[in-house]
């Protein structure tokens, strides 16, 4: 079937919609785990059947990633809290180093952050472990996923702050397919 415009620009609003939805359910912290999750699972649907959940799979997806995900959003904003605190105090002075090691510890966190989006864009059973593995088999899989966060960051300083959830969707969407071009297909789940 031809490629029209109009599935260029239907995908464009799904995900929009799907990125408004994701900020939305994350906003209770400690549903944000269950929510990237079940967002990944329709973007990994969307990508390897051709058609995105129905409303029964995204709250089947949803409710069986709550209990396992919900130490994620609280650990994202202690980890989040902890790099501000620690590039604060190194801008201040307070701790030697200057900016060298605001840098040393930007790129940690950037690097983390890449793995987060690694294991979000891991549909399946266990998606840390199976993401340290692929991180450590592959490192370029780690950088893909940090140049994926770094991109959407970037991003997210230059529109608007009411547009800055709808990058949530777009960033889940990259995330898969640089997974499927770097890893070579669906990355297997374990």
């Amino acid at each position: 079937m031809p490629h029209d415009w109009r599935d260029s620009l239907r995908l464009g609003a799904d995900l929009a919609l799907l990125g408004v939805l994701v900020t939305l359910a994350c906003l209770p912290v400690l549903t944000a785990g269950a929510a990237v999750g079940a967002a990944s699972a329709a973007v990994d649907r969307l990508l390897t059947i051709g058609r995105w959940s129905t409303a029964a799979e995204g709250w089947a997806d949803f409710r069986t990633r709550l209990v396992p995900g919900l130490w994620a959003g609280p650990l994202a904003l202690a980890a989040l809290w902890l790099v501000a605190v620690d590039v604060a105090a190194l801008r201040r002075g307070s701790v030697p180093g200057g900016s060298v090691m605001v840098a040393v510890v930007l790129v940690i966190a950037a690097a983390g952050a890449g793995f987060v989006a690694l294991v979000a864009g891991l549909a399946g059973p266990f998606p840390v472990r199976r993401a340290g593995a692929l991180a450590a088999a592959r490192p370029q899989v780690l950088a893909a996923t940090t140049g994926v966060v770094l991109i959407a960051a970037a991003l997210a300083t230059l529109v608007h702050p009411a547009v800055v959830p709808v990058l949530a969707g777009y960033a889940l969407f990259a995330v898969h397919v640089v997974l499927r071009r770097v890893v070579g297909g669906r990355p297997a789940p374990a």
